[in-house]
């Protein structure tokens, strides 16, 4: 990979006063793709950190736009692009050179719900006349720094309490013993994680090793990272599109009961952008060439389609290697018009792909995102897509033939996790904003199962029946609800466990566990009729939907850390926690459902040491049965 990174001149650097301002609509595909520049650590002594700084700087995000005030790793957005090979342990000081008394960079308002069959106005620009929220432009530079994907301590991994202000540093080792890999790393402060990410602090990480290497893949400048978020822009007082970073979501309950203050959807935005620059362009020969996607946005779910000149799809071309965790064990077409019509990319899923321009020389073919075409609701956090556009690709001929050919098998390493593995259960329960005695958002309730059932009167909140596949029901009771109640799950390492996320809401979610590699085991439909937001509990057991198969799609049988848990579904996944202790986090990686409660921590201990725990409330190995 190249550094063609865009460094802006000091006629860039004017104020947004002397700047021409946009009247009207940005034009796609006008700005060149800019890629990353790569940091490799090259001390082979792990005491010599290598420091990444968090700076300030001025991005433009489109040639139709005045400079964006943004913050970045090394002063970049995205971040340098870190690569490293198996084994080589590396200590890296995230170092915060913030300023102290600098502006926060992103304008955050609430609006209005849209009750009269518009579009909601998160797909516009511009504040509408809302004041901006005054505590987020009071925010400092804190921030703490999360390698995702990372088998590191739980001391290393960026605890979201861990942030750290203007001149300090956060430290962290990682041992990269893992196999070749695409992890991504980003703000994970607590609270405040949404507007962190928003403004420009994320990047890439690669891990590379010998079986990787031996499928001779394509490499260097045919390498891309390809990091998607999507953002919005604030207006002028004449409606012009001024560059300032807009958070701008949508109230759905003016004042919750339980908070004071009020329930709003995650945020969309109406621009998508990659690398940094809204619709970008990158010029490609007719070769091969390898992309590492990464859903970097704060709540879009991407439904993405390669389509030519004509809007029509390209078949044929387009092949999944690798997942969140490593190669998959054998490449995977993404036809377009077939099994797989989009690539759908939740909030922080990885793709490893393939894409063969042979042929296609004098082309110009486009990634859109078809997804939804509807007002965002409870049930909707994609929102409306106002502009499909995400990138172009110019494809021109080359000198040389391009004699790569795709392995039939990629990872001959890969081995899938069945039943029969000694394993320990957790049932994890996703509930609907609105249940009794909840903040107003959607929450993770940690359960276990209760011996003596007819010891509990049923109804009773935070109390779940459930009627698997099995025709049994079981009665389980809430552990624990929000972030702050005490720890439930406490796991031996180097064990293998079973974590069953059952999703009460329409909502998607996407659940990211820290620290270990899934795989996932299966979807099984249910309906959740008796479950009561009201009472929090069932009125009558969820039931396992014996009639609806939902198979697991064939991008999705490799390693995960992100998993995408549609409503009235259970998701099954196994891994197993090994290569590290300490505490860790699980949560939505929605960020606005993060910020709001969405979060767990569990702990990881020697198997030794956790014989003499005695409990304390906490749910052992093996607690929260659902087979």
């Amino acid at each position: 990979m190249t550094d063609i990174i865009e460094r802006l001149t000091d006629s860039d650097r004017k104020t947004e006063e002397e700047q021409p301002l946009d009247t009207g609509e940005l034009t796609p595909y006008v700005a060149p793709l800019t890629v990353p520049p790569v940091l490799r650590p090259t001390s082979d002594d792990v005491l010599q950190e290598t420091e990444i700084a968090l700076r300030p700087t001025w991005v433009r995000l489109h040639p139709q736009l005045p400079p964006t005030l943004m913050w970045g790793y090394d002063g970049q957005v995205p971040g340098p692009t870190i690569e490293v090979r198996r084994g080589q342990r590396v200590r890296i000081a995230w170092t915060n050179r913030i300023p102290k008394d600098g502006e926060y960079p992103v304008t955050a308002v609430e609006v209005p719900l849209r009750t009269d069959g518009r579009p909601q106005s998160t797909t516009e620009p511009g504040r509408e006349g809302v004041e901006p929220n005054k505590d987020v432009a009071a925010l400092p530079a804190w921030s703490v720094t999360h390698l995702h994907g990372a088998q590191t301590g739980g001391g290393n991994d960026g605890w979201a309490d861990n942030a750290v202000g203007s001149g300090d540093a956060q430290l962290s080792e990682y041992p990269n013993d893992h196999q070749a890999v695409q992890w991504w790393y980003h703000d994970h402060a607590m609270n405040i994680t949404r507007w962190n990410v928003m403004t420009g602090l994320y990047g890439t990480y690669l891990v590379r090793d010998d079986e990787e290497d031996a499928l001779r893949l394509p490499c260097g400048e045919r390498e891309i990272p390809l990091l998607l978020a999507d953002r919005n822009l604030d207006t002028d007082e004449d409606g012009r599109l001024n560059g300032r970073l807009l958070h701008k979501t949508v109230i759905v309950q003016q004042q919750n009961p339980e908070t004071g203050k009020p329930v709003s959807l995650p945020f969309t935005g109406p621009y998508s952008t990659v690398n940094g620059r809204i619709w970008p362009y990158a010029d490609v020969d007719d070769a091969w060439y390898r992309f590492r996607l990464v859903n970097a946005s704060n709540a879009r779910i991407y439904d993405l389609v390669l389509v030519d000149e004509d809007d029509t799809p390209v078949p044929g071309i387009v092949h999944q290697i690798g997942s969140d965790g490593g190669l998959l064990p054998r490449p995977v077409p993404i036809d377009f018009d077939g099994a797989l019509p989009t690539l759908t990319a939740a909030p922080a899923e990885r793709f490893d792909l393939l894409v063969d321009f042979r042929g296609l020389a004098g082309r110009r073919l486009r990634l859109v995102n078809k997804g939804r075409n509807q007002p965002p609701g409870v049930s909707d956090p994609a929102g409306d897509v106002r502009y499909p556009a995400v990138m172009e690709f110019r494809v021109r001929e080359s000198c040389e033939t391009d004699t790569f050919e795709l392995p039939e098998v990629l990872s001959g390493s890969f081995r899938r996790l069945t039943h029969d593995i000694e394993h320990g259960h957790r049932l994890v329960v996703l509930t609907p904003p609105a249940t009794k005695g909840g903040g107003g958002h959607p929450e993770i309730w940690e359960m276990t199962q209760v011996e003596h059932p007819g010891d509990i009167q049923v109804p009773t909140e935070g109390v779940i029946q459930v009627t698997g596949a099995d025709g049994r029901t079981k009665t389980y009771r809430r552990t624990a609800r929000t972030f702050n109640d005490g720890l439930g799950f406490t796991i031996a390492e180097g064990s293998h466990e079973q974590w069953s996320f059952l999703n009460l809401a329409p909502i998607v979610h996407p659940m990211h566990i820290h620290l270990a590699d899934f795989q996932l085991l299966g979807r099984d439909a249910y309906d959740v009729l008796g479950f009561d937001p009201a009472i929090g509990g069932t009125r009558v057991p969820i039931r396992h939907d014996a009639g609806t198969t939902i198979p697991l799609a064939p991008n999705e049988l490799g390693h995960k850390d992100v998993f995408r848990v549609p409503g009235n579904q259970m998701l099954r996944v196994m891994g197993r926690f090994d290569g590290a202790y300490g505490r860790f986090m699980y949560h939505c990686h929605l960020l606005e459902h993060e910020d709001m409660g969405m979060m767990r921590p569990f702990v990881v201990m020697p198997p030794q040491a956790l014989k003499f725990d005695h409990g304390a409330g906490h749910g052992g190995h093996g607690a929260g049965h659902q087979g």
